[in-house]
């Protein structure tokens, strides 16, 4: 049994390989960028302090801090990680891929393109609205929401850990399109089949909000309305690759299925 699986695992290790080695090789490049990345990063958290600041005294000293020795290094290592991660998707993507490809027929290999390109994009398209549109609206809200009788201090090592997290949540929630469209190719799903489900999705859309943003309900609607809306794109996508059948010719289906494993069970 072990002569049988040690091939994948040589191939397991050498995709992991390569993934580590360009994500090793891209953090030291982002590295050395990390003020700016952390320039970047802490622009919409400063952005939200000025406008606050205008209408709250208290606000208006609000500042970012740290209070860790050494914790300015600390988080240069971290958002040069987060960058790193951004910069090498395409090539884990790729690995991935390289290393689920032979098990598959030809047909479903036509995956490769959308599932490198489309997941890359996606994945960015989710990191940007985030950081665009959620973030300065989540920020002004968190940060003026008592200001009037606190001074905000943010501490610079859990702000980021606290970007880092919206940021991902919001890159993978955009993977929702690329993950469809690859099951609707692989046959498992058709749209009459997420129009069903689409009332258990709206269900499961606000949790995975809830858990992946802040505990306000500005930023877990600003979240939930875009994964709504890119679950009808999904559903269109679906329709578009594997269009559910004609209800009469599913139900023709269903019965000769039923015939066949009567007959069997007759025998």
């Amino acid at each position: 049994m072990f002569d049988e699986i040690r091939p994948h695992l040589i191939e397991l290790r050498k995709r992991l390989a390569i993934s580590i080695a360009t994500l090793f090789v891209m953090f030291f490049v982002m590295f050395s960028f990390h003020e700016e990345i952390l320039e970047w990063i802490v622009a919409p958290l400063n952005n939200a302090l000025i406008e606050v600041g205008k209408t709250s005294i208290h606000a208006a000293d609000g500042m970012v801090t740290t209070t860790q020795v050494g914790g300015t290094f600390f988080v240069a290592l971290k958002v040069s990680f987060f960058a790193a991660i951004l910069g090498s998707l395409p090539i884990i993507l790729a690995q991935i891929w390289a290393f689920v490809a032979p098990a598959l027929y030809a047909n479903e290999k036509k995956l490769v393109l959308p599932f490198i390109f489309g997941g890359t994009t996606m994945f960015i398209v989710g990191v940007l609205f985030s950081y665009y549109v959620v973030t300065p609206l989540g920020f002004d809200f968190l940060i003026e929401f008592g200001s009037f009788k606190f001074t905000p201090l943010i501490n610079i090592e859990d702000y980021v850990g606290f970007f880092t997290k919206i940021m991902f949540g919001f890159g993978i929630a955009f993977e929702l399109p690329i993950f469809a469209y690859s099951l609707a190719l692989l046959g498992m799903i058709n749209d009459r089949h997420m129009i069903e489900f689409f009332r258990y999705a709206i269900v499961l859309i606000f949790i995975v909000a809830a858990v992946l943003t802040p505990p306000d309900v500005l930023t877990q609607l600003l979240m939930a309305i875009p994964l709504t809306i890119l679950y009808g794109i999904s559903i269109l996508i679906v329709k578009a690759v594997n269009p559910a059948p004609p209800l009469e010719e599913e139900e023709k289906e269903d019965e000769d299925e039923i015939d066949a494993d009567m007959k069997k069970l007759e025998r």
